[in-house]
């Protein structure tokens, strides 16, 4: 026992000896929680003796899951086969409803186990398809929007009935009725979108007792990671699978919940001694991430939160460097100080021998594409998280949509996405006709074009691109069972006594030039195009082309190789060499030659983990006759439907870069088969992985949104944007719970960094494509930070006031207040950020002369001689005027009639600007000026007795 407890502190070691009964752990940020559970895990295998595959253990993303599972491996060793369940919620889900959702299953009628896992793709597809049906814009009701409101029905648990009865206006009332559509939709394509795998996981278990019991005997004990972040599915699915043992050990931080936009219940854990009576509670407090100054600054911010149980962070790692703080003129200037900053920090840290890591943070995506400007012109690489992942591609969805149809001929959305990519002569009219004949029969897409072919209610050409599409699936099918080679020589009507003379005679009168002619795909070549994620829409897809009901015919045989000896059993060429001249593409074979093919497809590699069934069998090979490999579909698929083909006429580098996708898609398929998963599998693997699981932690530079963070943890980190109506951001200004949720949001970014921390933000920042930048108002976070854990980074002389020891001060209360400095003494000294002047070089900077920060436009000499104001009306006369004379226009001055006294904080209406928040007051009396948070306007600056405004 001694070696799991080894270096633990008292709490961490009473969290891995508590396994009995519920226990609440609540992690603080960087407290070693994910050791906790792996030690727990292994204490429980070989301290008590609980069987391995009786502990369940489930967190929120395949990469910690990964993680989890490969410390319990090192910590366990070899001591038993058996292993515990460490997936994630969906990735369980998957598990149990593809073994036991037939159970669901009344008169035959319900979802079977090849059920399809539809992704936000296919989710769209099915509502635009319902707007379409009812008549409705989707110019005036985003598929996005409405797929959101659905979600979150979903994820509270509430049907398209009760979210109808609920609703209380015409949207809404319209978004019921497209659930109803999507609902029926998904049940008759025999899919599921993600929310419905926790749901139908949750019916199951509530409906089938002995499924329940089930589960519940075989996973004796309970862990679930980030249990902040559960919604309720999740949380009715732990309550059922706990039963009556009641050993559930849940791990998690209330001041981490930044989920709720997606249906996270911060309930759920603020709660949990409810649910479970005689909980343990165990608070882990001690960090080994970051300094003191950062724990003592980020518990500062959400200590200011009600909805929380309260932890005080402490750590070893006494003192460390101030929070920095910078406050740039505009956004530009933000980006280009940041990158400076990064420059510097990659050299130092080089120089030392040591590897630089650095995260810039920020809100919202948008924030990224000044800082990613102002790292490329300082030629500094970054990793950026958040972009079209491998699976999202294009070309790879389309693959995968054929794949799913060879699973599930009767997934309507996959079938609509490939049914014309590439084009075959299948156009708008066509799918039109096939929708209608479903809709009104009830039947499928899939058998609306069987019912079409046998009754010719097409045109011929269209029938015959139909069947051959039809056709092309059924043999992929085809290739899943035995003997495929036999199966699909028989439906193309071939002998299977091939007359060995004739085809060699046929080779004897090709040329030399085609007998030598390469087909084989050159798989080592690199084309070494970069051109980024492609766009989710195919450029080959129905509509990009602008065939409609053409009868456009493709050669979709393959190209013939040399023949081997009968007894070699020659592996065929299913590709081709990209650069080889195309003109064989217009040759034709005869029917000796495709069967040869046929027959040989029936010997290549296959999944070597598979028990040896005859002496012909060979290790790593398949014997004759078994079914084809994953990687083997995949190929046929790519050359069977000419999908390469359009790709290699195409002839460009994107072209190009897009075959390597599909070839990389074929690798990714060869190690699912070396880990021994089928199709299904296969396709569940492509849809569970999210942007999480594709962070490269080696990148020297990495940009990401605050929620994508979490659980990460760099020496360097950046804070940008710290700005009201930005972070926090406009739509949680008037509701409390949001705020809060935007506080913990604020928390998590700040706990990411375990040696320094930079907080920035911009007193302009243009929005909304304007012209001119409009002007900000500092964080309410910043000024919730201690004033004595901040270092000025050379910001300009008016900043926001950042809080008190002794107190908390209102925004911009000690405006013009002076903290420890670097850059400079005084404003004068301090140095900006501007294209003009930042450093590209990578040497170290020369010094700058001492410069003003503020252009002065058009102030004349004149103006400065005499005294006068630069934005004064009489130096504005004089630029204007000339040497005329100008007189001042007559104005009527408003009678001042609104709310005076308004205290930062007080709610305030406008009769232009709608609703607000005053954010800051500055001055006394009747000329008061009052900065105000509109939520519709952003933020404005008005004199008091002339604002109209209307205390709320």
């Amino acid at each position: 026992m001694s070696r799991l407890l080894d270096n633990m502190n008292p709490q961490q070691r009473e969290g891995v000896l508590s396994v009995d009964g519920p226990v609440l752990l609540l992690a603080g940020a960087g407290s070693g929680k994910t050791r906790v559970i792996t030690h727990r895990i292994a204490y429980l295998i070989e301290e008590r003796g609980v069987a391995p595959d009786s502990i369940l253990a489930v967190t929120f993303t395949n990469k910690a899951a990964k993680e989890m599972g490969e410390r319990v491996d090192h910590l366990i060793g070899h001591s038993s086969l058996a292993r515990p369940l460490i997936s994630t919620f969906h990735s369980l889900c998957v598990r149990v409803l593809r073994r036991d959702i037939e159970a669901l299953r009344v008169n035959g009628v319900g979802l079977t186990k090849s059920f399809a896992i539809y992704d936000e793709t296919d989710q769209q597809a099915i509502v635009k398809t319902a707007l379409k049906r009812l008549g409705f814009d989707d110019k005036q009701l985003k598929p996005r929007v409405a797929l959101g409101r659905i979600s979150w029905a979903k994820n509270h648990m509430i049907d398209p009935q009760e979210y109808f009865l609920a609703s209380t206006n015409p949207l809404e009332e319209r978004i019921a009725h497209i659930f109803k559509i999507y609902r029926d939709e998904l049940a008759k394509n025999n899919a599921m979108d993600f929310d419905d795998l926790l749901l139908e996981t949750v019916r199951l278990l509530k409906t089938s007792k002995e499924t329940r019991e089930k589960y519940q005997k075989r996973y004796r004990y309970l862990l679930i990671d980030e249990y902040q972040d559960t919604n309720r599915p999740q949380y009715e699915l732990m309550r059922l699978l706990s039963g009556e043992h009641g050993n559930v050990c849940v791990v998690g931080d209330e001041d981490q919940s930044i989920y709720s936009w997606r249906g996270a219940d911060i309930k759920n854990i603020l709660d949990f001694e409810k649910d479970f009576s005689d909980t343990k509670i165990i608070r882990l407090e001690q960090n080994y991430r970051s300094t003191q100054v950062i724990l003592e600054g980020a518990g500062s911010v959400v200590r200011n939160n009600t909805q929380r149980k309260g932890k005080e962070l402490f750590t070893t790692r006494e003192g460390g460097s101030l929070i920095g703080f910078y406050e740039a003129p505009d956004g530009e200037n933000e980006a280009l100080f940041v990158a400076d900053r990064i420059q510097t920090y990659i050299r130092e840290v080089t120089s030392a021998g040591e590897t630089p890591k650095c995260a810039v943070l920020y809100r919202t995506n948008a924030q990224s594409r000044l800082v990613e400007e102002s790292l490329r012109r300082y030629n500094i690489q970054y990793h950026m998280v958040g972009g079209f992942s491998f699976y999202d591609r294009a070309e790879v969805k389309d693959m995968l949509s054929y794949l799913k149809l060879v699973q599930n001929p009767h997934d309507s959305i996959a079938l609509n996405r490939v049914v014309n990519s590439p084009p075959r002569g299948i156009g708008k009219t066509t799918m039109e006709t096939l929708e209608r004949i479903a809709l009104t029969t009830g039947m499928s897409s899939w058998d609306a074009i069987e019912r079409v072919a046998a009754e010719q209610l097409l045109p011929a050409r269209a029938i015959t691109a139909l069947t051959g599409f039809r056709r092309l699936i059924l043999d992929a099918r085809a290739m899943l069972g035995p003997g495929f080679g036999d199966a699909l020589a028989a439906d193309a009507g071939l002998t299977t006594e091939e007359p060995t003379a004739e085809f060699v005679g046929e080779e004897e009168n090709a040329s030399a030039s085609d007998a030598n002619e390469d087909t084989s795909f050159d798989t080592s070549f690199n084309f070494g195009f970069d051109f980024g994620p492609s766009e989710e829409r195919s450029t080959i897809a129905p509509e990009n082309s602008q065939i409609e009901d053409a009868d456009t015919s493709f050669d979709f045989s393959f190209e013939p190789t040399t023949p081997a000896a009968p007894e070699e059993a020659p592996q065929p060429s299913v590709a081709f060499n990209p650069f080889e001249a195309s003109n064989n593409a217009a040759q034709k074979r005869s029917s000796s030659d495709k069967f040869a093919e046929l027959r040989a497809m029936a010997a290549p590699v296959v999944d070597s983990t598979a028990p040896l069934a005859t002496s012909a069998r060979i290790d790593g090979f398949r014997a004759p006759g078994d079914p084809a490999t994953l990687p083997e579909l995949i190929k046929f698929l790519n050359d069977r439907s000419g999908y390469l083909k359009i790709l290699e006429a195409e002839g460009t580098p994107e072209a190009f870069s897009r075959m390597e996708n599909l070839k990389e898609l074929a690798n990714a398929a060869q190690d699912a088969q070396e880990r021994g998963e089928t199709l299904s599998d296969f396709l569940d693997h492509a849809a569970l992985v999210s942007d999480a699981d594709g962070i490269n932690m080696d990148a020297r530079v990495t940009l990401m949104t605050l929620h994508a963070a979490k659980g990460l943890e760099f020496p360097l980190v950046f804070l940008c944007g710290m700005e009201e109506g930005l972070f926090p951001s406009s739509r949680t200004m008037q509701d409390p719970a949001g705020l809060e949720e935007e506080r913990r949001l604020c928390y998590v970014g700040m706990t990411r960094a375990m040696d320094t921390l930079v907080m920035t933000r911009a007193r302009y920042r243009r929005r909304y494509g304007s012209d001119m930048p409009d002007a900000t108002v500092a964080s309410r976070f910043l000024e919730e930070v201690p004033s004595r854990l901040v270092e000025d980074l050379g910001s300009p002389a008016d900043r926001p006031s950042f809080r008190a020891d002794t107190g908390y001060g209102g925004y911009g209360g000690a405006y013009g207040k002076k903290w420890p400095r670097k850059g400079g003494d005084d404003f004068g000294g301090e140095r900006h950020y501007s294209y003009e002047d930042e450093d590209q070089s990578g040497a170290a900077p020369p010094p700058k002369p001492k410069s003003n920060f503020g252009l002065q436009f058009g102030a004349s000499k004149k103006a400065v001689a005499t005294g006068a104001k630069p934005d004064s009306i009489d130096n504005i006369a004089s630029f204007f005027g000339g040497g005329g004379k100008f007189s001042r226009p007559k104005m009527d001055i408003p009678e001042a009639n609104g709310a005076t006294q308004l205290a930062r904080g007080s709610r305030v209406r406008h009769p232009k600007y709608g609703d607000g928040v005053v954010a800051q007051r500055e001055g006394d009396g009747p000329d008061a000026k009052l900065t105000v948070q509109f939520t519709k306007h952003g933020v404005k600056k008005l004199v008091e007795k002339f604002a109209q405004l209307e205390k709320l």
